[in-house]
């Protein structure tokens, strides 16, 4: 940590004293200590408090810009929690440092017992699936008036592709692309815009993987990191969670996941009905999208932020990214070229040879 973060951390423990003095009902009965959790990908750092109940301290950058900002994570988690949405809660904020003190979901999030689940062979992922499914209808149903929040328009969605050609393509793999191949990729990325919009559109979380959600016995799970929430297609949310950068299932497993949301969210008014192909297609291109999208943003946080361990994420991502663009006509060009131009240059990098090789001791 750089000595204007150390001295942040020691304002903020100051702060947190202080706030702690507002509220009898949380107790602290040894000397105040601040433990440093693993961090995400943005700027924020997370301190786990030694109060009963436990809570987080959260700092980031006056200046970090908007996502980081304690006010806006304080306003969208007091509006959801108002809605029935799992939110943390929020018992001090101080604006103008960007501190925040809310309540500690714990350690455990989907991912790691996601994981366990499927070391023992226990069968809980139809479970933990099925809860976090029913917090997403829950979020799809908050309305556009309980919710300042922007649209996720046109000018947003291509913002995020444009960082899979300049940060995935052209800055991890080393490849320039001619402009007969950056034609492809407009038609291919206007083509995901036009998907994107033409869905029904809800509160989307931006976000909702198996990261952002903290398993609870007996409750609904946490949601964590909601800061970028926007207005936009109905399938975003829901791949995010079925296709995860993190965790993967087989594609009729997946599928079942996805048919069975559609169906509630038909019978909850959600959305209106709607053939099951076309369902399959929204789901797919939004998936296209969200994984192209995360390609770049892995790499630039490797390239430019300094944080590798996102790589090994990248095969996934990438494999998705080529499952669903081989099977639609629309993206078919584009599947050609990634294999014809990315695919040699993907198989050079140290983080694909790595799961290759991690692959092959498996079936050892």
């Amino acid at each position: 940590m750089s000595k204007a973060g150390e001295l942040q951390r020691a304002e903020l423990q100051q702060w947190v004293q202080r706030s702690l003095e507002q509220h009898v009902e949380i107790v602290c009965d040894q000397p105040l200590q601040l433990s440093p959790l693993t961090g995400d990908a943005g700027l924020r750092c997370y301190f786990r408090v030694n109060t009963t109940p436990s809570l987080l301290a959260v700092m980031a950058p006056p200046d970090a810009g908007a996502s980081e900002s304690g006010t806006l994570f304080a306003t969208l988690a007091t509006a959801l929690r108002e809605q029935g949405i799992p939110t943390p809660q929020i018992v001090a904020l101080d604006a103008e440092r960007n501190f925040l003190l809310v309540e500690d979901f714990g350690g455990d999030d989907f991912l790691d017992v996601l994981q366990a689940g499927r070391e023992q062979g226990d069968g809980s992922a139809d479970m933990l699936y099925g809860e976090a499914l029913m917090v997403l209808l829950r979020l799809q149903q908050v309305p556009r008036s309980a919710v300042s929040v922007p649209d996720y328009d046109s000018g947003l969605l291509m913002q995020e592709l444009s960082l899979f050609d300049q940060w995935f393509v052209a800055d991890l793999l080393g490849h320039t692309a001619t402009a007969e191949a950056q034609a492809l990729l407009d038609d291919l990325f206007g083509f995901l815009v036009q998907q994107a919009l033409s869905q029904p559109q809800v509160l989307v979380h931006r976000d909702f993987h198996s990261r952002n959600l903290l398993y609870r016995e007996g409750e609904a799970p946490g949601v964590i990191d909601f800061q970028d929430a926007v207005w936009g297609p109905i399938t975003y949310d829901l791949v995010s969670l079925l296709k995860d950068c993190y965790i993967q299932w087989s594609p009729e497993q997946v599928k079942r996941w996805l048919m069975t949301y559609g169906n509630m969210a038909i019978e909850l008014e959600v959305m209106t009905a709607i053939n099951p192909e076309q369902w399959q297609q929204w789901f797919d291109m939004a998936g296209l999208q969200r994984h192209l999208k995360v390609l770049g943003i892995f790499a630039r946080l490797y390239l430019r932020d300094g944080k590798p361990r996102y790589l090994a994420d990248l095969p996934r991502v990438w494999g998705y990214v080529l499952s669903v663009a081989r099977q639609y006509p629309e993206t078919q060009a584009f599947y050609r070229w990634a294999q014809t131009h990315l695919q040699p240059l993907v198989e050079q990098q140290a983080w694909y040879q790595q799961q290759i090789e991690t692959a092959s001791e498996a079936l050892l």
